[in-house]
């Protein structure tokens, strides 16, 4: 046991108790006055800030009183009454603690709503109560005082200008008069203002400097008195107390001076009481193992409770000393929660790497594997003690089988990390596709120590790229390669085809009347009907040729190494006669044909592009001439593409030359066979080539951008049609009119609509719109905001064609949608279709629950009359009650001469009655 000689701490204590009290005492004082004189620079800033509010609340009174006198605008005498109320609440505090009859708490209210900062209001209280004659204070009250009677007229001038405005009776020169009185007014109150302002600084500065020299001169006086009694004291302190209660105090540890007998604390150091979390003079008498929650108090490790309620981690020493003549046990505490904490992560790193998903190894400088976690054993079923000692890419190459370079070993060493694909051999020889990341862990001095691998399988990473671009570039429903696949691989192929002087051919397959089989059927079987014909054309290809799916019933075929493009010839007739091979479809069994067009390079073209419209222009010729037929491309099939650019040529002139014209096909109410509405068709009367289908010129006038002009002609000749015949007296009817999605979406269309209606003088209720959904959705989020114009417009809109496209329900819900169009495609199979009749009376039933009025297209049999009209359609329209008339025929149709007997006659079949 070490014996220490100490004297005891107290006698040192009490003789430094006096020093102790002189310091508290002079800064205590120090402190007192310090704190009275930020109190008052607090005052003084809540002086120079409630005097600034002041100023500015006056400025901006005169400014919004001048304005309201001139303009007459409200929001400038409220301005005026809020700046007002500032400069009243001030006025009234200062007035009221004059007075000595005051609640402290209203002045306190009226300073606060006069922007004074809460902190400087009880200072400001106290100076006008008790100070108001100090110097500079004094003047810029009388200041402050001298102004009132010119704010009382201000505000006098407010109300009377206010009364002048509600009444009616102010006038030019009267505002002139007013205003120059507020001029007058602000000349006084100016001045005065800033002179108030002025006194305000100059009295802040007075008192700064009062209360600086008063406030050192304590501190100076009290600092030497300190000094002089610091230095009797300290005289008599020994040095060796003072070298032992330095290295107490500053040591890193905790130590503790325990009674021997009893166990209890007699001294600790400030880090003792710093992790127990009070003061040292708490802790004198109290047991020493009541800190600790674990271990012993003496020695080895265990837990001592921390200031916060928690625990820390430490190690305890012991040793036995004699302090003055009493036998102690110093113990020294030391904080062990770096050590802790650090075995800890080690833990958690070791068992981390063990249960993460990825293969993990750990190799040395040499690259020679040390470690490997569970993982990396499951993925290549090798355990640690195979690998131990061998190199860490003994295993695995580069995808294309050579070893990792040791370019690459290189750059990791230098810090790089290294990701990338590798081929890894399992344990039963197997291999499989890897990603691997490879890093480096270095010492100080930049070499390697360790190389960190991190590995997973990725075969099924992989199949998915795969499946994915397949997907990217086949066709979903058929398997074939898209168009843009088609054109890459025929451009290789024309690459090899040039290099080997051979030549390449595509065929462009079109099938004949394929919309019948969508229109008759549905369209989940001409699906099933594209599968089996892409499987025909596929069984009759080699490995080497590819066939793609370009369009709805489009496909291509290439045919590669040959000799010259003749040679397709035979391919072609082939084909020609596997698809006139009646295809069975389960329910049906269906007879289509195919045209073929022909083009080769390098006989029709140098490019991929070329050759694919080359014999799409041969297949076209095909299909116009005899169809299920072939046609080998020439230069002379351009001619029809010629004649569409002559077409859109003279279609630019036709509105200028009045070529077209209009003819109505009526909407009849199913349950009277009343006709009730018109829908405008556009013809056009080609001078030289007759009758032009608008399936024709319509796509022409679409991408020329003629089709607004066009739609515009359409709606003013429609509704000037409708005029004439309100003006003969015939049975009011609604007006259809289809707008294209060009039109729909061009900004100027709401106001073309209202110009319309407003020069015909139809009321807009009588027109109906009719949108494709296509035309819909091009307006994008425009959709909603143009619909409710037409809504408010009070134009209806009728969603025309609907469940061929998009088929969203929400454009139902859309303003101004109050028409649904059910399309001739669902109606040609009714009744017999049960996929026509399920979807025909889905849709009625929506429109009935949305309150949409419905209309049925393309009837013509009485039988499909009858379906509808009992499914809940109230209107029709087909060839069985009318084809598209002239005006003077629908004129006859709704009044009919009574006797005629000759003459073109047109007539509606009535709805059969029960």
């Amino acid at each position: 046991m070490h014996r220490v000689e100490s004297n005891h701490l107290q006698p040192l204590t009490r003789r430094l108790r006096p020093l102790a009290y002189a310091l508290v005492a002079g800064a205590v004082l120090v402190l007192a006055l310090t704190w009275v004189a930020m109190q008052t620079q607090v005052t003084l800033a809540g002086f120079l800030n409630g005097e600034s509010l002041w100023s500015k609340a006056q400025k901006q009174a005169v400014i919004d009183l001048d304005a309201y006198a001139a303009q007459g605008r409200r929001a400038d005498l409220e301005s005026f009454r809020s700046n007002y109320a500032v400069l009243t609440s001030d006025r009234w505090a200062r007035d009221a603690i004059a007075s000595g009859h005051y609640e402290y708490d209203e002045v306190e209210d009226a300073f606060a709503r006069g922007g004074v900062i809460p902190e400087a209001i009880p200072g400001m209280v106290f100076i006008f109560a008790h100070f108001s004659g100090m110097p500079y204070v004094r003047e810029a009250v009388a200041e402050w005082r001298s102004v009132d009677s010119s704010l009382v007229e201000l505000e006098d001038t407010a109300d009377r200008l206010e009364h002048a405005y509600e009444t009616g009776t102010m006038d030019a020169t009267a505002a002139d008069r007013e205003r120059a009185r507020i001029e007058e007014l602000n000349r006084f109150i100016e001045p005065r203002a800033k002179a108030f302002s002025l006194d305000i600084a100059n009295g802040a500065s007075w008192l700064g400097r009062v209360l600086f020299f008063t406030v050192t001169a304590v501190a100076l006086l009290a600092a030497l008195l300190w000094v002089r009694f610091a230095r009797r004291v300290l005289a008599g302190i020994r040095g060796t107390e003072e070298r032992y209660s330095l290295l107490f105090d500053s040591a890193a540890d905790a130590i503790f001076m325990v009674d021997e007998a009893t166990g209890a604390i007699l001294d600790a150091n400030h880090r003792a009481a710093a992790w127990v979390g009070c003061q040292r003079g708490e802790l004198i008498g109290l047991p020493l193992a009541t800190l600790f929650l674990e271990g012993s108090a003496h020695s080895g490790v265990g837990l001592l409770r921390s200031a916060n309620g928690g625990t820390r981690p430490v190690e305890t020493q012991s040793s036995l000393v004699v302090w003055g003549q009493q036998q102690v046990c110093q113990a020294i505490v030391r904080d062990i929660s770096a050590r802790v904490a650090m075995e800890l992560e080690r833990k958690i790193a070791a068992e981390a790497l063990a249960s993460i998903a990825e293969g993990v190894i750990i190799a040395d400088a040499d690259r020679r594997v040390t470690t490997t976690n569970a993982a990396h054993q499951k993925l290549t079923g090798m355990p640690l003690n195979m690998l131990r000692n061998k190199r860490l890419d003994a295993t695995r190459t580069l995808p294309d089988g050579r070893p990792l370079p040791q370019s690459l070993w290189d750059e990791i060493a230098a810090g790089d990390n290294w990701l990338g694909e590798v081929e890894s051999r399992r344990a039963d020889g197997t291999v499989y596709p890897e990603l691997m990341s490879i890093s480096s862990i270095r010492d100080a001095e930049g070499r390697p120590q360790h190389y960190v691998a991190v590995v997973s399988d990725i075969t099924t990473r992989k199949a998915d790229r795969q499946r994915l671009q397949h997907m990217a570039t086949h066709d979903p429903l058929t398997g074939l390669v898209t168009r843009s696949e088609f054109e890459r691989r025929c451009a290789e192929a024309i690459t090899r085809a040039a290099h080997a002087r051979g030549a390449t051919a595509v065929l462009f397959v079109d099938l004949d009347a394929f919309k019948v089989v969508n229109d008759s059927y549905s369209h989940a079987t001409g699906d099933a009907l594209l599968i089996r014909v892409a499987e025909r054309i596929r069984a009759l290809l080699s490995p080497h040729d590819v066939a793609g799916r370009i369009g709805g019933d489009e496909f291509t075929v290439l045919l590669t190494d040959l000799r010259s493009r003749e040679e397709a010839l035979v391919l072609a007739e082939a084909l020609l006669a596997a698809l006139s091979r009646p295809f069975d479809l389960g329910d049906y069994e269906l007879f289509v044909s195919a045209s073929i067009g022909i083009a080769g390079y390098p006989l029709d073209g140098n490019d991929a592009v070329t050759l694919i419209a080359n014999a799409d222009a041969a297949m076209y010729v095909a299909k116009m001439e005899e169809r299920n037929a072939l046609r080998f491309y020439t230069p002379k099939m351009h001619a029809d593409a010629r004649r569409r650019l002559k077409l859109a040529a003279e279609l630019r002139q036709a509105l200028q030359r009045n070529e077209f014209h209009l003819v109505y096909q009526p909407s009849v109410e199913m349950k009277t066979g009343r006709i009730v509405a018109v829908e405008a068709l556009i013809r056009w009367q080609h001078p030289e080539r007759g009758m032009i289908p608008p399936d024709e010129f319509i796509p022409i006038a679409e991408s020329l951008g003629l089709i607004r002009q066009i739609d515009q002609w359409v709606l003013q000749r429609a509704l000037e049609q409708l005029r004439l015949w309100d003006d003969a007296r015939l049975p009011p009817l609604r007006m259809a009119v289809n707008v294209s999605a060009g039109s729909f979406s061009h900004p100027d269309f709401l106001a073309g609509v209202g110009q319309a209606l407003l020069a015909s003088g139809i009321p807009p209720k009588r027109l109906l719109v009719e949108l494709t959904e296509s035309a819909i959705l091009r307006m994008g989020e425009d959709t909603e905001r143009a619909m409710l114009a037409l809504h408010n417009l009070g134009v209806a809109v009728a969603i025309d064609d609907f469940g061929t496209g998009y088929s969203s329900l929400a454009y139902l819900k859309l303003p101004a949608v109050a028409y649904l169009k059910i399309d001739r495609s669902f109606v040609t199979g009714l009744p017999a279709s049960g996929n026509d009749v399920a979807i025909t009376e889905a849709m009625v039933a929506i429109a009935r629950s949305l309150g949409l009025h419905t209309i049925a297209e393309g009837i013509e049999t009485e039988s499909q009359h009858d379906f509808l009209l009992r499914a809940g359609c109230q209107e029709g329209q087909g060839y069985l009650y009318s084809r598209p008339v002239s005006p003077d025929d629908i004129a006859r149709l709704l009044a009919p001469r009574p006797g005629a007997t000759s003459g073109k006659h047109l007539s509606l079949v009535p709805p059969r009655r029960a």
